[in-house]
């Protein structure tokens, strides 16, 4: 048996013996292979649950629900408002902190309701020390359980055992919520994640598959993975996304020839902001007309 395979055996050995677990489903390749162990383990004593709110994209809910039903595990919904907090609207370098909370505290009134005393997430052993990240304080505090960082699961072998499982999402990139979208200290308002979203959809719908809209207060920066850049830079392109991405509520329309970066708006990432908005290709710009 692989290293791998041995992991996975342990957590799901270490799943079945609890009485039930109710874990904290995004979607993503992370949360769907703590669903699939746990249900693997324990069958519908194991329960997806996924948080609805404005910042998380239509597209990534239907995802969920889709993956949930290849999984074969039971699927509730919860809703809350993110936006109902000051602390969270205020958008400081402790955004996640208090969005994790919420959600988390959500799940947690929804398992309680369902008699079950375990919530489960998917942090995996690739997130400790990669730098700012207050949603893990979230986890801690709230005491949910992790089983892929239990057992030294990292972000590879996450994607490995969920090819095992035949996972749809094995190679899904990540998806954080449209609030990090929002560079810190601009409030996050349900106008701004609305028009991330719009045109977040247009890439997709477009055929992009690794890609951000950040808003700089009515500026659209457009990031999209390296091997797609060629594609944005085509002429044709350019003009596509400067008219139907204005049209979602932006001012202005840019290309970050930067490419895609985790967290390129979060704080740790302040310092070289500046150099990374000097260094787009503006929509507008005369040579691509």
């Amino acid at each position: 048996m692989s290293s791998v395979a041995t992991k996975a055996s342990a957590a799901r050995d270490d799943l079945a013996q609890r009485d039930g677990v109710l874990i904290a489903f995004s979607g993503g390749v992370d949360s769907s292979v703590v669903a699939a162990l746990a249900h693997d383990a324990l069958g519908d004593d194991a329960v997806a649950c996924t948080a609805k709110s404005e910042t998380l994209p239509e597209a990534e809910l239907g995802d969920a629900v889709r993956v949930a039903e290849e999984i074969g595990i039971r699927h509730e919904i919860v809703e809350f408002s993110e936006l109902s907090s000051q602390e969270f609207r205020t958008n400081d370098e402790m955004r996640c902190y208090h969005c994790r909370s919420m959600r988390l505290g959500a799940m947690y009134d929804r398992a309680r309701e369902l008699g079950i005393g375990i919530v489960c997430d998917g942090t995996n052993l690739s997130d400790i020390g990669e730098g700012h990240r207050p949603g893990l304080r979230a986890v801690e505090e709230l005491d949910a359980y992790s089983p892929l960082l239990e057992h030294d699961i990292d972000k590879s072998e996450v994607r490995e055992i969920a090819r095992e499982y035949d996972l749809s999402v094995a190679d899904k990139p990540s998806m954080a919520c449209l609030s990090s979208r929002i560079p810190t200290g601009l409030e996050v308002t349900e106008d701004r994640l609305s028009r991330v979203e719009k045109a977040e959809q247009l890439l997709r719908t477009w055929g992009f598959e690794q890609f951000r809209v950040r808003d700089h207060d009515g500026l659209a920066r457009i990031e999209v993975g390296e091997a797609e850049l060629e594609t944005a830079l085509d002429p044709d392109f350019v003009r596509t996304a400067r008219d139907h991405i204005e049209d979602c509520g932006f001012d202005h329309v840019t290309l970050d020839l930067h490419g895609y970066q985790t967290g390129s708006v979060s704080p740790e990432d302040e310092e070289s902001e500046d150099d990374v908005v000097a260094d787009v290709f503006d929509a507008d710009y005369p040579s691509v007309e």
